[in-house]
């Protein structure tokens, strides 16, 4: 049996924005994976869960801005559980899930990499799946590279590096901008971006309230 070769792209997606997109598509590409499944998360532990957009609304916003293409897909293992949502716990249900015949490739940007040691059962994660480091502007990976390789390769893990289009973009410079009434337009779906607007996230007087599609 062939064995299925998985994305897996985890974020707080407040909002998803093109980047993303980019980036997930750029290693499905590369990499040959079956599907990239997006994990919005629910309670991140390092981050005040009072600064996060509830997670029906980025649920939402990340399922319009996947639908049109077929090898994503957006999964709610971390949203519908309860308490802090680590990645481990998602990749564990995941394997669970798919079984033994299939890979993960966790896709992350390049500067996060280092930071996965401080993560819940690393060594454990480290185990479970391959890295994928998508390099993003105004990184100079060249620096880090070589550490990051012996770093991966002392403990027989293996680390791809992705070379995704040069695109500035960030959810908090999205929030900002939506705060401050300018145009986030071609930096998030067109989806997305009505969503945004109809819901008035990001506003001084966010409404929680989700949009009625009659």
């Amino acid at each position: 049996m062939e064995t299925k070769r998985i994305g897996i792209m985890g974020g707080t997606f407040d909002p998803i924005h093109y980047g993303h997109l980019v980036t997930a598509e750029a290693a499905r590409g590369q990499f040959q994976l079956s599907q990239v499944l997006f994990l919005p998360s629910g309670t991140p532990p390092h981050k005040d869960p009072a600064q996060v957009t509830d997670t029906k609304h980025r649920y939402t916003m990340t399922v319009l801005a996947t639908l049109t293409n077929p090898y994503f897909e957006v999964s709610r293992v971390d949203i519908d559980r309860s308490g802090a949502t680590y990645t481990i716990d998602a990749l564990r249900i995941l394997q669970d899930l798919h079984g033994s015949n299939v890979r993960l490739f966790f896709i992350t940007g390049a500067d996060a990499i280092l930071e996965i040691m401080g993560w819940k059962d690393s060594e454990e994660l480290l185990g479970m799946a391959e890295f994928i480091a998508a390099t993003r502007p105004g990184f100079q990976l060249e620096d880090r590279q070589g550490t990051i390789h012996h770093w991966f390769s002392s403990q027989n893990k293996r680390l791809h590096i992705l070379q995704v289009p040069a695109m500035a973009i960030s959810s908090t410079d999205i929030r900002t901008r939506v705060h401050n009434g300018e145009s986030i337009r071609y930096l998030v779906p067109e989806t997305v971006d009505y969503y945004i607007r109809k819901n008035r996230l990001y506003t001084a007087d966010v409404q929680k309230a989700m949009v009625d599609y009659e």
